[in-house]
């Protein structure tokens, strides 16, 4: 369930990133082409990139380049489970990768790297470097990339299948 603070924070991501808010009444929220978010009943449902600002694409990852990424003993990517905590307690994570839940934490690629490391107990991944996003089903990852292009990264991949398609294939799996 996503709380008011939740909400209120996607707002200001959608601000930053010149977004603009069509319907804010009652307990539905959304934003313009294509929604950055829908939350209805206090409830998230989904979560959407857009950027008015630039045209990178993201690359899309397979569950085989996921797979050598994540086995890679010095990786050069970053894999980043957006999940909540909660959902990761009784799946577990993608070997080596790290959690930035973006439904509570939208902000978090616009926080200076000070901020970052203090809220998630990590550095921040480098603007330069490759990072991949992946989550339930592709959704939030999907909204997570764009949210990464819009603050600056340029290498930013996106796995579509995400944690579903990584277990049905029989993945690793980190606890």
């Amino acid at each position: 369930m996503a709380s008011r603070r939740a909400v209120t924070n996607l707002l200001r991501v959608a601000t930053r990133t010149r977004l603009q808010p069509t319907v804010i009444s009652g307990r539905t929220w959304s934003v313009k082409q294509p929604n950055l978010f829908v939350a209805r009943a206090g409830q998230l449902c989904a979560v959407r990139g857009y950027s008015q600002t630039g045209s990178i694409e993201s690359k899309i990852w397979n569950f085989q380049d996921v797979k050598q990424a994540a086995e890679s003993a010095n990786p050069s990517v970053t894999i980043i489970d957006v999940r909540e905590p909660g959902e990761l307690q009784g799946t577990g994570h993608i070997p080596h990768a790290i959690n930035i839940p973006i439904t509570s934490y939208p902000d978090s690629f616009h926080i200076s790297s000070e901020e970052f490391e203090d809220r998630f107990g990590f550095p921040r991944p480098d603007k330069d470097s490759e990072v991949v996003f992946y989550c339930k089903s592709g959704v939030r990852s999907r909204g997570a990339a764009g949210i990464a292009k819009d603050a600056g990264w340029k290498k930013v991949g996106e796995y579509p299948g995400s944690w579903m398609d990584w277990f049905s294939n029989g993945g690793k799996v980190e606890r």
